[in-house]
């Protein structure tokens, strides 16, 4: 568990720039009016409040992020690890285990993620990262159900991620491991980054649409009416209906090149921290190599 979430702080820190710059990509399809824009467009003013504000933009969302490495992981891995144990398979996550964890984790991931993209949803009216005691503020005055808004498509992009990040990964990475690290010199972090990048494309195809259901549904105002699933799936619809595939699509390449940035990441931290680990126990006679 340790080993998991050491990997997740290590990744969270490093991508954080990615993730807040997909975000703006995405929030940016409409304007301050409401209406649809260019994914074109859209990207060009996300790159300008990247000009315009470099080191807030970058740094914006991280502080719940890493709080969420914590109050998110440990209830997603807790589940993930502990439905592998009971199911007798401890030692390689599953389907029913990422299924499971996707699921029931939800509602503890839920609320960090919806403050994250709170704190960069005004950089464009205000230049600056809106508080995270104001965002509170806001969510208690309305009973804190604000917190929930997008919690539907989080539990299909959280399933995603386990089935495709946590369980086909590292399969994948052994699979590859096998195969070039007898014929090359490849090691293992050389693997695991050719794994992420086989597996990110698929990853981020089926994860793109709900995020950016997610999007939709958590960075309006938190003072006004809820976007539900429905209206965030139309408003995805008249977006293909105006600019095609890429409508839907937006964030897609920089979607592409987080997942393996973001995988490799995870899984490198969270296997050097396992080796230390295991080197310790060794060490200290707490550990036997078979």
């Amino acid at each position: 568990m340790t080993a998991y979430l050491g990997g997740s702080a290590f990744q969270t820190i490093c991508d954080n720039p990615i993730t807040a710059y997909r975000q703006l990509v995405q929030q940016y399809a409409k304007d301050l009016n409401g209406k649809p824009v260019d994914p074109k467009v859209a990207s060009k003013e996300a790159k300008a409040i990247f000009y315009a504000h470099p080191l807030a933009a970058s740094l914006s969302g991280v502080g719940p992020r890493l709080v969420g490495v914590g109050f998110k992981r440990i209830p997603k891995f807790g589940i993930l690890l502990g439905i592998s144990f009971f199911m007798g398979d401890a030692s390689d996550v599953g389907f029913v285990a990422a299924t499971g964890a996707s699921i029931l984790s939800a509602p503890f991931i839920n609320p960090i993620r919806m403050i994250e993209k709170q704190q960069r949803a005004f950089f464009k009216q205000t230049g600056a990262v809106k508080p995270i005691l104001e965002i509170v503020r806001e969510a208690a005055a309305k009973n804190f159900a604000p917190l929930f808004r997008g919690t539907i498509p989080l539990m299909g992009h959280s399933f995603a991620s386990a089935i495709l990040g946590l369980v086909g990964q590292p399969k994948l990475q052994k699979y590859i491991q096998s195969e070039l690290g007898s014929k090359t010199n490849l090691g293992r972090s050389a693997t695991g980054l050719v794994a992420s990048a086989v597996v990110s494309p698929l990853y981020v195809v089926v994860t793109n649409p709900l995020s950016r259901l997610e999007v939709i549904m958590q960075t309006n105002s938190i003072a006004g009416k809820p976007i539900t699933v429905v209206q965030a799936i139309k408003e995805m619809a008249q977006d293909m209906t105006q600019f095609g595939l890429a409508g839907v699509f937006r964030g897609q390449g920089i979607g592409i090149a987080k997942a393996v940035v973001s995988l490799t990441l995870f899984h490198e931290g969270r296997m050097w921290m396992m080796d230390q680990f295991k080197a310790y126990n060794i060490r200290n006679g707490y550990y036997t190599e078979p």
